[in-house]
């Protein structure tokens, strides 16, 4: 009796759990069926965006941005963290100013040698020591010279033949006489005897014993070789002057500062001994070779001296200024020379930095003068900039450049 009912129990829950698996796979296909139709309605609306969407309104939405080899992104958090600074491009008036140290000499063309050309002895030395200003026509020493003697008598001789002459009623006598006069009064100025002289001379019918020389210029005695009773000979230099009423300076530029200086530019020195003083003076001379150990050109400067406080040999600290007019310049932070080529960051906006090659110019203080590759307003990193090009480069190699972002 027990086994069919049993049998009947097992049959009814057999039939039950029939039905609830049928109930089950049932519901599980309308949920699939439903995710199709969710799926399918959000491409058809991802469709309908996309077609009114063109490239241009994508940028200007900002969803999309087109970036250039090397351009590397960097969020604001870690641009703090690495101490991004930003410079700009601008124009300035850039003024390079040129510093040395300059010696300061004689003017070669302000020293002059006495000598005599008539031979004799010195019988009167009126200039005695090294060192003493002597004024333009100032009397230097008084030579006596039989050969002078002779040719004064000579002279006087040929006036007095002259006026017989010129009585003569053939006029290649009266001729005659003036050109022994005239020969005669040559012989005398070739002897550096002077107008006032050989007027005297004719006024005094007696021939001078001496020879006095007098300073060419104004100056310094810078050599004396005349002593009293001294023989000389023609030719023979016995004083050597020197015009310190205007000055020489010798400095040494370095090459890569020679393109600025130029003949006629103008130049200023300061003394040691002469502090808040400033003495004015003019590029004359470039020299054409450089000195291989030091690699600088000597140049030549011309300073007026009047009240003679610029002494030979003294040392002077030279400033040349060079003005460049207005020209656009970057810090001099944000240039990376690579030693081939000069590189600067360029600040795209929105985290976007490119390293971009320039081409630059003179440096003058903290900015140098850009040639090419910048334009006004264009903002550049002046700090890590070193970091950034480093990333950059990594990134270009490894290929991850290029893309979209």
């Amino acid at each position: 009796m027990k086994k069919p009912i049993y049998s009947i129990i097992f049959l009814i829950l057999l039939i039950s759990g029939c039905d609830k698996s049928k109930e089950i796979s049932s519901h599980k296909g309308e949920i699939k069926q439903e995710e199709k139709k969710i799926e399918s309605i959000k491409k058809n609306e991802l469709t309908e965006e996309l077609k009114g969407l063109t490239m241009e309104s994508i940028e200007k939405e900002g969803k999309m941005k087109e970036v250039s080899t090397g351009t590397i992104h960097i969020p604001p958090e870690r641009q703090q963290l690495i101490g991004v600074k930003i410079g700009t491009v601008d124009t300035r008036l850039l003024e390079k100013i040129i510093r040395t140290v300059g010696r300061i000499d004689y003017d070669e063309r302000k020293v002059v040698t006495v000598s005599p050309k008539i031979s004799g002895w010195i019988e009167e030395l009126h200039v005695d020591f090294t060192g003493r200003y002597v004024k333009q026509g100032e009397p230097l020493l008084a030579i006596y010279s039989p050969e002078l003697v002779s040719t004064q008598e000579e002279y006087l001789i040929a006036l007095r033949a002259k006026k017989d002459l010129m009585k003569s009623p053939f006029p290649e006598v009266a001729a005659s006489g003036n050109s022994l006069a005239e020969s005669a009064r040559r012989r005398l100025k070739l002897w550096d005897i002077s107008d006032d002289q050989i007027k005297a001379l004719e006024e005094s019918g007696q021939p001078r014993k001496t020879l006095t020389l007098y300073a060419p210029y104004s100056g310094f005695v810078l050599e004396k070789m005349a002593y009293k009773g001294m023989n000389v000979m023609p030719g023979m230099a016995l004083f050597k002057l020197a015009d310190l009423s205007v000055v020489w300076l010798y400095a040494d530029i370095y090459e890569y500062e020679l393109p600025f200086i130029r003949l006629g530019q103008q130049a200023s020195i300061q003394l040691s001994y002469l502090p808040g003083e400033t003495f004015k003076g003019k590029v004359i001379y470039i020299y054409p070779s450089l000195d291989p150990n030091t690699r600088t050109a000597k140049v030549r400067f011309e300073f007026p001296n009047p009240h003679g406080r610029l002494k030979p040999e003294m040392y002077a600290n030279v400033e040349i200024r060079v003005h460049l007019g207005r020209k656009l310049v970057v810090p001099e932070e944000a240039i990376i020379d690579t030693g081939l080529r000069q590189i600067v960051i360029l600040d795209k906006g929105e985290g976007y930095f490119e390293p971009r090659e320039v081409k630059v110019g003179a440096k003058v203080d903290n900015y140098y003068e850009v040639i090419r590759g910048l334009k006004i307003g264009d903002r550049v990193v002046t700090s890590a900039n070193f970091l950034i090009d480093s990333e950059s480069k990594f990134r270009e190699a490894m290929g991850g450049m290029g893309h979209s972002h």
